[in-house]
């Protein structure tokens, strides 16, 4: 397999124990050119660093590199190492995270948080730029080269800001916007009366069908032909299936309305080819780099040419401030990992593991919403499996077991969003870190057993010892 940043080997993120810790920029040094891996889906390759400090001539920083002598805050970074200890040994099954490679970590702490540079390439407030113009052009470069898009920004600093950078470029105050309800999948900033969106602009709302809790194409365009909206907006975060982009394209042209693609959770299984493209239909695309695609903590915003000045001014000077050019560095990493040919596998293995899980889930009593998964996550209502348990205590409840995920609103859910009767499970980190379909079985098994009443400490010591196969950071 091709390896990340010019290495032989696929990423597995490297033996940080202390040094991970320590280290705001550690230097990991390239495994030998005969390494190969040997089983796919790939995990993040160890490259430790040279021990070598800054040097001075001159009164100058010649090299820079950090090590365990820097470490001047052990409050900080003891809770660091606590952290690092708590993802290494506990279950991470929250859809929304993923384990970032070395190159990504070391990206997002360089020296490229130290420059201010409000503006975009070749139009920048502050001197100095010349280096960071590169930075930013070469990640917006790889964007459009990755999801084959006209337009990209890469300065959103999460999915939610990019969103809200949408419909301040495209949309006046009290426009209409048609988008997926939250308490079914949605997400906060598709118009929930608790955010923002949902108070600058009227937002009516399309559901999941109570049969087969899946979205009605028909039913969709029914709505948007009687309320006509300036936008319409597809995209989940609780909707375990797949979201074709090309019905939505054909019912915003309907109605004449700009139709975008929140691709926030999918975008690294769109990348790896196990989902539709909404970039090809869609007039603007948004997503974040940090949960399939597996890149730093941040959004990117596609469109088409044409809309690209008024969304890169609806951010800037619209929304944000000063962009963050480290964690823009570490996204043109992860865009140039996510377009190796290994990455495919990854997105698949991604899926496979999502319905193998689902699948043991079923066979214990658990309903899946929907009935199953196509993509990354599945939706669990708990109430045929205990009527009493609630997702707030199911969550507690596998936390102290070592298995993390988080509860979840289900389709016309009793309980309040705080209580929930759900939970939602993702599988992108744990296939990050090297684990398949036999795993999945063992996962499920200790869900039931943590959820069925056995001994938690027995299950958290369990936990330990599957984690113990497959660290994410390998600490040899």
């Amino acid at each position: 397999m091709k390896s990340y940043q010019g290495t032989k080997a696929p990423p597995t993120l490297a033996p940080l124990a202390g040094l991970w810790a320590r280290s705001a920029a550690p230097t990991f040094r390239r495994r030998p050119r005969h390494h190969r891996p040997q089983t796919p889906p790939p995990t993040f390759s160890q490259r430790p660093g040279p021990n070598v400090v800054g040097e001075t001539r001159a009164g100058r920083l010649r090299r820079v590199t950090w090590t365990a002598d820097d470490r001047t805050d052990d409050e900080v970074f003891g809770l660091i190492d606590r952290e690092l200890d708590r993802q290494q040994t506990t279950l991470q099954l929250i859809a929304s995270e993923n384990f970032a490679s070395p190159a990504v970590l070391r990206a997002t702490g360089s020296v490229l948080t130290n420059k201010y540079a409000e503006g975009y390439p070749g139009k920048r407030f502050y001197g100095g730029n010349r280096v960071i113009d590169e930075v930013e052009d070469l990640a917006r470069d790889r964007a459009k080269a990755l999801f084959g898009a006209e337009h990209a920004n890469v300065q959103p600093h999460s999915g939610a800001n990019a969103n809200l950078a949408v419909y301040l470029g495209l949309l006046d105050p009290g426009d209409t916007v048609l988008a997926l309800s939250l308490d079914h999948g949605g997400h906060l900033t598709h118009g929930s009366p608790a955010n923002t969106t949902g108070r600058l602009w009227r937002f009516v709302h399309y559901r999941v069908t109570p049969s087969e809790e899946r979205l009605d194409y028909d039913a969709i365009a029914r709505l948007a032909a009687e309320h006509r909206p300036r936008m319409i907006v597809a995209g989940a975060t609780a909707y375990p299936r797949i979201i074709d982009p090309e019905p939505f394209r054909a019912i915003a042209d309907e109605v004449g309305a700009y139709f975008v693609f929140d691709a926030a959770h999918i975008a690294g299984l769109v990348v790896g080819g196990v989902h539709p493209s909404p970039v090809p239909f869609a007039d603007v695309v948004t997503l974040t780099t940090h949960k399939t695609l597996r890149g730093p903590r941040g959004g990117c915003i596609l469109c088409k040419a044409e809309l690209g000045p008024v969304i890169d001014k609806a951010l800037f000077p619209g929304l944000q401030g000063g962009p963050l050019e480290h964690v823009i560095a570490a996204k043109a990493v992860a865009f140039r990992e996510a377009a190796q040919p290994e990455f495919k596998e990854y997105a698949r293995q991604v899926v496979a593991n999502s319905q193998a899980l689902a699948q043991a889930l079923a066979e214990r009593g658990f309903r899946l919403v929907s009935g199953g998964s196509d993509n990354h996550l599945m939706l669990i209502d708990l109430r045929p499996y205990r009527a009493e348990l609630t997702g707030k205590q199911a969550q507690e409840t596998l936390d102290r077991a070592g298995i993390t995920l988080n509860r979840n609103t289900i389709p016309d859910d009793p309980r309040s969003p705080f209580v929930t009767s759900g939970l939602r499970i993702g599988t992108p980190a744990v296939t990050t870190a090297g684990m398949r379909e036999p795993e999945m079985l063992e996962i499920a098994a200790l869900i039931d057993r943590t959820l069925g009443g056995d001994d938690e400490a027995a299950v958290r010591e369990d936990v330990a010892v599957l984690c113990s196969k497959f660290p994410p950071y390998s600490m040899a």
